[in-house]
């Protein structure tokens, strides 16, 4: 059984997700810890829950979500993931921070690039990769059939979609997306989103003002 911590950092308000199960091994999900004290945190509680973190996944490359890359890649000395297409945000997240008055130490490079149909693997956890541009170029989302659970970075959110306006945003690719890979999915999924409470594809197909 997978277990999902969430915690909310930076002046964004972003979700950071930890997922760990029984063997203790543990990803942690669009790392957006940037001050000491949130640092403090993420390693309280590998420490406490005596757990192995693989790897941090990243389901976009907008600073908001990649503050820590450096912090915790360093530290726990485990690889990055990312899609190829974030490629040009990564690179320009130092001008991405200065621009919203934030020091951020310089992401790492993505040790590994996922696509479309890809998993992510870690102790008894499966992850799907789903590819859905529109956000970002290189938006995915993290899909666990078995558990019913789905991690959109800033896809989708309860009751509302990702922002397009931002370099390499797509509007109609975003709602095709949405739409062909994420609402074909079970009604009962649970939706986890980048900012915001969690969700189910169910309710979102039914009363969000976007579809």
């Amino acid at each position: 059984m997978t277990e999902i911590k969430i915690f909310v950092f930076n002046p964004f308000q972003e979700n950071t997700f930890l997922l760990h199960d029984e063997t203790k091994e543990c990803v942690i999900i669009d790392a957006g810890c940037n001050e000491a004290h949130e640092f403090e945190k993420i390693d309280a509680y590998i420490e406490e829950n005596e757990l192995k973190l693989k790897a941090i996944i990243n389901t976009h490359c907008h600073i908001d979500h990649i503050m820590g890359n450096s912090y915790l890649v360093n530290k726990y000395k485990v690889p990055s993931i990312a899609h190829k297409d974030d490629m040009p945000l990564l690179e320009r997240s130092n001008d991405m921070a200065l621009a919203f008055g934030f020091d951020v130490q310089e992401p790492p490079v993505p040790n590994k690039f996922v696509e479309e149909g890809d998993e992510i693997k870690f102790g008894k956890t499966t992850l799907q990769i789903l590819h859905v541009p529109g956000h970002s170029p290189g938006s995915i989302v993290l899909y666990n059939e078995h558990e019913k659970f789905i991690i959109v970075g800033d896809v989708l959110f309860a009751g509302s979609i990702g922002r397009t306006d931002l370099p390499g945003g797509d509007h109609d690719a975003l709602l095709t997306g949405i739409k062909e890979k994420i609402f074909s999915l079970n009604d009962d999924i649970v939706v986890y989103p980048g900012h915001g409470e969690r969700t189910t594809i169910g309710h979102e197909k039914s009363t969000n003002p976007y579809f």
